[in-house]
């Protein structure tokens, strides 16, 4: 109800104006008087006009406030310092409306709220994240980027948007060449050889990987005759044919596979799974080169230093290129023919016939945009507990009827800022086809990269140099084999909640002990992972990760079920829902009136304020990409709930009146708060 408060303050605002002063006027920029005494909404849109009319900005604000009710919601206006309209809110019918809305969402996940905002407009939104290379285990960088996508397709969801979640799988790119180079050129291993060892129990496939891609690269430095080796490996993948694309395909796939259980550990699953292979073999990037070349905007390189490549001008505003990624699929050793060196042109393909990564990503986003006249074939790749089917893309369909994908109105791709170069390639590319219009929708999610503080490195034995030490972080590199494997910190933080869990006593069944401490540890990891603006560097800390207090996920769960208890406690051997209801219908509108206006008042009304704030919040995190700001949210409202539990007993309160007031208030707090918390992908464990 808030929300809707807001956008129809801003509506009415431009109405009156239109209608007291013969002026059109956009909806105004509102913001929040520095007490809730001074009111709770306020616009300063009076300054703006009065150098349009030429006239006071107090004069113009009483003659808006005079005409500005009625309006839902809101109890009264006044006109404050030299212009300022402050609105002040029906305190008793916000905090009942919010409270009504939380019941009827009570029992659901977040995800499913429906549409309330004008945040729900448009098509579906495509969100890709994680596309993690499928040549070794999965890292923490990576986790940033799963967790960062995954909660703001919940967000998108929440404020009323059709969401599809993609994951790409670059299964044709360097760097599962390279594992395929170490297998057959170092450890002279057949294709059954290699299935053997993906299906033995004995084996962490992922993670054997992990150690032979770092035995490879660094033997590219050593060995130049194998470094030659990677680009013919390279160019049999992407033609699909013989023994080292049947490797590849079995590595990739293996790995993928196991990817997505890492995923779904930290309650993070997926819609469809995008093969670059699909992208390649059924002629997706012929059909985008040949519109490039149609359209002018590759051309080919018949001397110099790029001969025999087809590269792009990036004068459409591509900038600069950008620090390239260690790991980028599109850079390292034996690809120097992949960046043209000129900062205003870019390889597309080089010249051993083999398209750059750039080149596939901008055909697979002229398809999220529906815009190649085509389509892939679909199977089902995976099934999730719940039921939910997780899809790849296929040379045909099969199982049935498959999901309608792609066809997007807005597409994100959750990538670090190191590709940022790349990205703006690809919106060059759709510019030079001349779909500006989809190139304003498609949208580079960018986030810094995760590192390892110098006590992480450490305790992981590695030594950090003297340019490590002066940064105060090492860096992490799949390349050189430096990295925290997200499955061993996921194991960290379950067996650090595993041991808060027995040293508290929450329960004393095995198996409700193992969930409660999966719970907790990955709470604790997503929100650490959240909290941090995405522009923001990490550098992963083991001990401020697996922190219990404080700004934490298990802070934040302990808040929720602090307050659940009082229900229990309050309601006896009564479900917590249907207490709930009955609460509601003992809380009078007078009640509540009684209570916002008497004494500790602000108190009250600032706890109800900031749980009606959930789905602005929301709107703002959408709006600013920016999921740290619910995670922020979410801690505030923790705090302010125990900063209330602290001041006020609400079971030993003697007056019934007061106490059901008390209890209504406690219970809007954790609701919103647990409505928060699964928007952040953290489920909550049954006792603390």
């Amino acid at each position: 109800m808030y929300l809707e408060i807001l956008e129809s303050v801003r509506r009415r605002f431009s109405q009156v104006v239109d209608e007291v002063f013969g002026v059109p006027f956009e909806q105004p920029v509102l913001g929040f008087p520095p007490s809730v005494d001074l009111g709770e909404i306020s616009i300063t849109s009076c300054f703006e006009l009065a150098k349009q009319l030429r006239r006071p900005p107090r004069k113009i604000a009483e003659d808006v406030a005079a005409r500005l009710l009625p309006l839902d919601g809101v109890e009264r206006v006044s006109v404050a310092g030299a212009g300022y309209l402050n609105l002040h809110l029906d305190r008793a019918a916000l905090a009942a409306a919010v409270f009504d809305a939380r019941a009827a969402e009570a029992g659901g996940p977040a995800a499913a709220r429906p549409p309330k905002s004008k945040a729900a407009a448009g098509g579906k939104v495509l969100v890709e994240h994680t596309s993690i290379n499928p040549n070794k285990a999965a890292h923490v960088g990576h986790l940033r980027n799963a967790v960062l996508g995954d909660t703001f397709a919940r967000l998108l969801r929440f404020a009323g948007r059709e969401v599809e979640v993609q994951n790409y799988i670059d299964n044709t790119g360097v760097q599962v060449a390279d594992v395929v180079v170490g297998f057959v050129h170092l450890e002279h291993q057949s294709v059954a050889e290699v299935r053997a060892l993906i299906e033995s129990p004995a084996v962490r496939f992922d993670y054997y990987c992990w150690d032979l891609y770092a035995q490879v690269t660094q033997s590219y430095e050593r060995d130049p005759a194998l470094a030659a080796r990677r680009q013919d490996t390279l160019k049999a993948i992407e033609e699909g044919h013989g023994e080292l694309a049947e490797m590849a395909a079995a590595v990739s796939t293996a790995i993928v596979r196991l990817h997505v259980e890492t995923a779904r550990r930290l309650n993070i699953r997926y819609d469809l799974l995008v093969e670059e292979s699909e992208i390649l073999r059924l002629n997706f990037w012929q059909y985008a080169f040949e519109h490039l070349k149609q359209r002018g905007a590759l051309r080919f390189e018949d001397s110099g230093k790029n001969k025999g490549c087809w590269v792009m001008s990036l004068a459409t505003g591509a900038g600069e290129d950008d620090a390239a990624s260690a790991d980028d699929p599109a850079t390292g050793p034996g690809a120097a023919d992949e960046v043209g060196g000129e900062r205003d042109v870019k390889i597309i393909v080089r010249s051993n016939g083999t398209v750059t990564y750039v080149g596939k990503d901008i055909a697979y986003h002229l398809w999220k945009f529906g815009l190649l006249g085509r389509d892939f074939g679909y199977e089902p790749f995976y099934d999730y507990p719940d039921g939910h089917r997780l899809w790849r893309t296929a040379l045909a369909t099969s199982s049935g009827a498959a999901p309608a994908f792609g066809r997007a109105s807005a597409a994100y791709a959750v990538i670090d800022t190191r590709q940022s170069y790349l990205q703006r390639v690809v919106a060059a590319a759709f510019h030079e086809l001349g779909y500006h219009d989809q190139a304003a929708h498609l949208h580079h999610f960018a986030y810094e990269v995760v590192n390892l503080s110098i006590a992480a490195a450490e305790s992981l034995g590695i030594a950090p140099d003297a340019e490590g030490l002066q940064r105060g972080y090492v860096e992490v590199s799949g390349r050189r084999g430096l990295g925290v494997k997200a499955d061993d910190l996921i194991d960290a933080v379950i067996e650090k909640a595993q041991a808060e869990v027995t040293a508290r006593q929450m329960t004393a069944d095995p198996a409700e002990q193992a969930d409660y401490a999966r719970r907790i540890g990955v709470a604790a990891l997503r929100y650490f992972l959240l909290k941090f603006t995405r522009r923001s560097t990490i550098a992963f800390d083991f001990k401020d990760a697996l922190a219990f207090e404080g700004e934490t996920g298990p802070y934040l769960q302990y808040s929720v079920v602090r307050a659940r208890n009082i229900f229990r406690k309050s309601a006896g051997a009564a479900d917590a829902r249907e207490a709930a209801g009955e609460l509601r219908a003992g809380v009078s509108p007078e009640t509540l009136q009684q209570f916002f206006a008497g004494s500790g008042a602000r108190d009250f009304w600032e706890l109800a304020l900031l749980a009606a704030g959930l789905e602005m919040t929301v709107e703002q995190a959408v709006a600013s990409e920016e999921p740290a700001v619910l995670a922020k949210y979410a801690f505030r409202l923790a705090q302010a709930f125990n900063n209330f539990y602290h001041h006020h007993r609400v079971l030993a309160e003697p007056d019934p009146k007061r106490r059901a007031f008390l209890l209504f208030l406690v219970w809007l707090a954790s609701e919103t708060l647990s409505r928060a918390l699964d928007l952040l992908g953290i489920e909550l464990p049954e006792r603390m």
